[in-house]
C-alpha cells in the first residue's frame, strides 16, 4: 500500500502522538496483485473440494506456566513480540532461529491471502471492494504450501498464530467502516483462506497448517476499525484478545469482553519524539519512512536498541508490566528495525526476571494471576 497514505492517518487515538501514523502495511513476499482491475485467470481444471478433518489440523501451541510471583516479589516481566503478515519463508526462518536460541515464544498475526492463490481470490468478497481485492496480493503454489508447512513447524515449537485479517484496507476506504456483521464475514474469510487455501493451491487435499478455531487474537490492518464493533465480531466467535489499540506501558485490562494488548507509546531514544513500539512507527519517527543512507544504519539501530531499553527499564521500574513490541515481515530502512529487535531478544529473553512469551502465554497467565495483584479482572 502507499506509505505516504498511511502516514496521513493521524493517530489521535493515543494522546502524545498526534504526529505518528499507527502503522504501514506489511510486505507481502510475492508482488500484489490490482486484482480489481481486471479479470482474473481461473485455473483450468475444476475446483477441488478440501476435505479436510479435525485429526489433520494442528491443535493450539502448549503455553507454558510461569510463577505469579518471582523471588523478588515482582511479577515476571513478560515481553511479547509479535509479527504481522508472517508471509516472507526466510524470515520466518529467521525468527524461529532467534526465538530457539533463547527460548522465546512469538505471536504470528497472519494475512489470510498468504495462504490462499491468487487464481481464486475472488472468492474473498471484502466489504466496499471488488471481489479478490487485496492491498498485499495473494500467495502462488509454492508460497501457500511453503508457508503450510513453516506455519505447522512454527506451531510445533510454541509459537502462537493470531490473525491480521485478509485484505489489509487502510485509510478514508478502509476497515473503519466496517460493521460487526462485516468483520464476522471477514474472520470467516479467514477462516476459509486457512482451511481451502493449501488444497486449492496443490489441486490436491492437503492438511491445514492449523485449525482457525484456535485463532484468539487478532491485530487490525493499520491498527484501524470501529473498535466495538470488530470486538463484538472477536467476542461472539470466543476470541481472547485484541492487540490492535495503541497505548501505554502499563498492566493490560480488559475492554469489551477482551484482554486489551496495547502497542505502547514510547519516547525515541535521544529525542522528545513520541512513537510506538511497532516497527513502522519506529522508521517513520527516525526518517519519516524513507530509507535512510547506509552509512546512518549503525546510529539508527543503536537508537531503535536503546528505546526498547529504556521501555524495558520503565516497565521494571513500574512493576513490571508487559512490554508488547510489533513488527513485520519486512526489511524496512536495510533492516534496521528486524537487527535491533534481533539485538533485543537475544540480550533480554534470558534475564532472570524476563519472561519471553506469546500472547496467549499472557492470557493463560493473566486468566490465573489477573495481574500485579494477583487478582482476577471480571470480563
Amino acid at each position: 500500500m502507499n506509505l505516504v497514505g498511511v502516514a496521513l492517518v493521524v493517530a489521535a487515538l493515543l494522546a502524545g502522538c498526534a504526529d505518528v501514523p499507527l502503522e504501514g502495511a506489511p510486505s507481502p513476499s510475492t508482488k500484489p496483485t490490482k486484482s480489481a482491475s481486471h479479470r482474473p485467470t481461473r485455473s483450468p481444471t475444476p475446483k477441488p473440494t478440501p476435505t479436510p478433518t479435525a485429526k489433520l489440523l494442528v491443535a493450539a501451541p502448549v503455553t507454558r506456566a510461569f510463577p505469579g510471583r518471582l523471588p523478588s516479589g515482582k511479577p515476571p516481566l513478560f515481553v511479547v513480540v509479535s509479527f504481522d503478515g508472517a508471509g516472507d519463508l526466510a524470515l520466518w526462518a529467521r525468527w524461529r532461529a532467534v526465538a530457539r536460541q533463547v527460548n522465546a515464544r512469538m505471536t504470528f498475526f497472519l494475512s489470510g491471502p498468504y495462504l490462499y492463490p491468487g487464481d481464486h481470490r475472488t472468492d474473498y468478497k471484502p466489504p466496499f471492494h471488488q471481489p479478490g481485492a487485496s492491498d498485499i496480493g495473494w500467495g502462488d503454489v509454492s508460497n501457500v504450501l511453503g508457508r503450510t508447512t513453516v506455519l505447522r513447524q512454527a506451531i510445533a515449537e510454541g509459537h502462537e498464530i493470531g490473525t491480521h485479517a485478509n485484505g489489509h484496507f487502510c485509510g478514508t476506504t478502509g476497515i473503519g467502516r466496517w460493521t460487526t456483521a462485516q468483520w464476522t464475514a471477514e474472520l470467516s474469510a479467514f477462516d476459509q483462506m486457512v482451511r481451502t487455501g493449501p488444497t486449492l493451491a496443490a489441486g490436491k487435499t492437503v492438511a491445514p497448517p492449523f485449525d482457525p478455531a484456535t485463532v484468539k487474537g487478532l491485530r487490525t490492518p493499520c491498527l484501524e476499525g470501529n473498535r466495538p464493533a470488530y470486538r463484538q465480531a472477536m467476542v461472539q466467535r470466543g476470541m481472547l484478545y485484541d492487540a490492535s489499540e495503541p497505548g501505554y506501558i502499563a498492566w493490560p485490562k480488559k475492554v469489551d469482553g477482551l484482554w486489551n494488548f496495547p502497542l505502547q507509546s514510547v519516547t525515541l531514544a535521544g529525542s522528545s519524539k513520541k512513537t510506538l513500539t511497532m516497527d513502522y512507527n519506529l522508521w517513520f519517527s527516525q526518517t519519516g519512512a524513507r530509507t535512510a543512507p547506509v552509512a546512518q544504519v549503525p546510529a539508527l539501530k543503536a537508537q531503535v536498541l536503546a528505546t526498547y531499553r529504556q521501555a524495558l527499564a520503565k516497565s521494571r521500574a513500574s512493576g513490571n508490566p508487559p512490554l508488547f513490541l510489533g513488527n513485520h515481515f519486512n526489511r524496512w530502512n536495510n533492516s534496521v528495525y528486524s537487527d535491533a529487535l534481533t539485538t533485543f531478544v537475544e540480550e533480554t529473553c534470558t534475564q532472570p526476571d524476563v519472561r519471553c512469551v506469546s500472547n496467549m502465554e499472557l492470557v493463560s497467565w493473566l486468566a490465573k494471576y489477573g495481574g500485579p495483584t494477583g487478582r482476577n479482572q471480571p470480563a
